[in-house]
This record gives C-alpha cells, structure tokens and sequence, in this order.
C-alpha cells in the first residue's frame, strides 16, 4: 500500500525512480526470466512487495530531477512525513578548495509503519555513480526510522551505471537493473573511500616539489599508463588494486609520486589468468620482465611510454596474513613482503574508479613504515620497505623459468 501511493507521488511529480532494494531485488532475481517474458508480471498475487520488512529502497539519479518543494507539499497532503539528509559534495573538493557545498544524499518518506528510502546517485568523473554516507545531523530525530536496518548509507558507495528494466511486479509498474544479481553483487563491495584531500594540502604545504616540468609530465603519462591497464584488466574480469608507491601517493598526496617512476598493481594471485600477459601485449604494453612463478612470487613488469613502467604484484593469501613475493635477477634472491589481511575498497584516483585496500592505513604503514608521510627519493625495494624478509634462493635449475628478462 505504501509503495503504491510512493509510486503514485513521483509519478505525478515525473521523478524516474528505480527499485534497488536488495531483499526484493533476490526474490525478484529468482523469477527473472518469467518477469521479462510477462509484460503484466507474472500473477496478480501480492508476492514480492508483500515480504516483510521495514523498508523499500528505491534510486534515484540527481540530474534526471532537479529538486522541488512540490513533491514534498504533496507527500504531505498524501499523509508521508519525510525526512531529508543533506552532506557535502565530495566532486567539489580538491588541492585547491574543499567546497563544503551540501547536496541532498538520501530522503526517506514515512507512511504509518512502513518507509521509503530513497538514496540520490551522483555521477562522478569516473564515468560511474556514487551514493553518499547516512550521517543524521544534531537536531535529527533519530528514531524516525530504525535507521540501522538501512541497507544504503552505512558508507558511501560506488556503482556502475545500471541498465534499466521497465517490468510490472505485483501489478505495480516499477523500473529495475536489468541484470538484478549482478546489481546485488555490486552491493556487497561498493564500498567507497574519499581522497583525503585536506590531509594533501598539508602535505604539499610541506613539500611543495610537484609543480616541475618532470612531475607534470610523469603524472600525465602514469594517468594515462594506469587508465590503460585499468581497461585491460577490466576487459578481462581481473580484480586489481593501487598498491605500493601508487596506492601511497592516492593515501598520501590524491596524486600520483612523481619521483615513483613507475605505475603499481596488486592483484590476488587466485584472480590470476594466463592471457594477463598476451592481452597487455596488444594493448601495446610490452613485457619487461617476468619473475617467480604461479605457485610462488609471481610479479610481471610492462613497459610504458617512454621510460614509466607497469609492476603488476601478485599476493598470496596465508591464514593470518598476505604476502607477495620478490626476486633480484642477477643472484636469484628471493624476498617476502608481510602485509596484514585486508579488504578492497572504491576509490576516485585520476578520474578512474579503482580498487585500494579498505585498510589502507595498514597498509600503507606495512610497506612504507610509521615514517610514511615522509617523501623518500632513495629507495631498494630490496632493503627499504619496513615489511621485508628474505625468502631464500631460486635453484639455479629454475632460473630460465623464473627469472625472464626482455
């Protein structure tokens, strides 16, 4: 009853909603084929709308609606009390200025004992939508709603751009994401973090060395190194994140290390696929060398325009941690490097939507040491970072394998 009055107030006010609500979304999922095929939906029973629950949540994208005062007097008359949550628009901060503008990020509408949440989608420069985080200001009553059952707003999160379904679902026309399990898989990892900008600025107050000629030009060419690779592994199903000097430049400085020279990668050795190598080649990243093997160290090198290079990490998950493995060509050395377990979190990182780890504090210090806010130009990967053992040696038999340099 109350999803079918929701529906009659947008729709009078022309506000193209969609259905994300994940515990309709799975009931629906389960007759998908069914509610395509079916114009008028399946049976005239109350089936999905009907489970119990607290909530229905619904979408809505900010620049098919520009916000009206109308809707909320007709809500009114139509007896909904509402609520609505306001935060600041994280598209308008950068090295420059942290606007602090404020822009509608979730409303819920109350209609007896049930409610609607409807979560505000931005697009971002990434080419991808973003929701924003649920943060009740002071003067909020906060037992509006059972707000922790909420399942959008605990953090914000970032989304692919959905395909939308127009279906009838319990005689109620509503538009869904065309492929719904897809949509409620993005849903368990869409967490995302923001740059940390004001903590950049004063980085950069202290160490202001990233206006050279150089610099400029070395982050114009890892941008567009990073945006390639992102494509290629992307194209290939591959999950991958920002790690070493890239994941601590985003951490550290929103920016790419210009003294770094390089673009790195980390990616879980069980995501590994044989055509990483033969696709990066096409797409015209030759390899540079090839160190360890599947089972053990495995690390690949690409080389970029002119002198900037890609080092893609493979980790290897153990019980209490995760490690990826090293290998210094002229000795055949081998060396460990000890990171705390994590997870994977989105990030906006030169207008890419990328993986970083969610831990990326522990990360970052794993690597880099409780020193880390410190730029360090001299650096061995062989001796510097903080979380680095020796692993022994390659046997010499081993090595045309292991240790292949182009």
């Amino acid at each position: 009853h109350v999803v079918r009055k929701f529906l009659g107030l947008i729709s009078s006010h022309n506000i193209p909603v969609y259905l994300i609500d994940p515990l309709i979304l799975g009931l629906v999922n389960k007759d998908i084929e069914q509610i395509r095929s079916s114009p008028d939906g399946p049976s005239p029973e109350c089936k999905y709308f009907c489970a119990p629950r607290d909530f229905t949540t619904f979408a809505l994208l900010d620049k098919t609606w520009k916000h009206e005062v109308g809707l909320f007097r007709t809500a009114e008359k139509m007896g909904f009390q509402w609520l609505k949550i306001i935060n600041k628009d994280p598209r308008l901060d950068g090295m420059d200025d942290l606007s602090g503008m404020e822009i509608p990020l979730h409303y819920i509408f109350k209609l007896a004992s049930h409610a609607i949440h409807l979560v505000v989608f931005y697009e971002r420069s990434g080419n991808y939508l973003w929701h924003g985080p649920l943060r009740l200001k002071q003067h909020m009553d906060r037992k509006f709603v059972p707000f922790r059952k909420l399942h959008f707003g605990r953090y914000p999160g970032a989304y692919e751009k959905p395909e939308l379904l127009h279906v009838s679902i319990d005689d109620l026309k509503v538009q869904i994401p065309k492929n719904p399990s897809s949509f409620l898989e993005e849903m368990s990892h869409s967490r995302f973090l923001e740059c940390r900008y004001r903590e950049a600025r004063a980085f950069f107050q202290l160490y202001p060395d990233g206006a050279s000629l150089d610099a400029v030009e070395f982050r114009i060419k890892a941008k567009s190194l990073l945006h390639l690779a992102a494509l290629t592994l992307n194209n290939l199903g591959v999950k991958f994140w920002l790690s070493s000097g890239t994941c601590l430049g985003w951490y550290r400085q929103c920016n790419v290390i210009p003294h770094s020279k390089d673009v790195d990668l980390g990616i879980f050795i069980r995501d590994y696929k044989a055509e990483i190598i033969p696709t990066f080649q096409k797409a015209g990243l030759p390899l540079k060398h090839k160190f360890g093997k599947v089972e053990d160290s495995l690390e690949l090198s690409f080389q970029g325009e002119e002198d900037v290079k890609l080092d893609i990490f493979f980790f290897y998950e153990e019980e209490d941690h995760i490690w990826n493995g090293g290998t210094q060509a002229k000795s055949g050395k081998k060396f460990k490097y000890f990171f705390p377990k994590f997870t994977l979190c989105w990030t906006e990182f030169v207008e890419l939507k990328v993986h970083v780890p969610c831990e990326t504090l522990q990360y970052v210090e794993a690597n880099y040491g409780p020193d880390w806010k410190v730029p360090v130009k001299v650096w061995d990967w062989k001796s510097s970072p903080s979380n680095v053992q020796d692993n022994g040696v390659w046997p010499v038999d081993e090595w045309d394998n292991v240790i292949q340099i182009y």
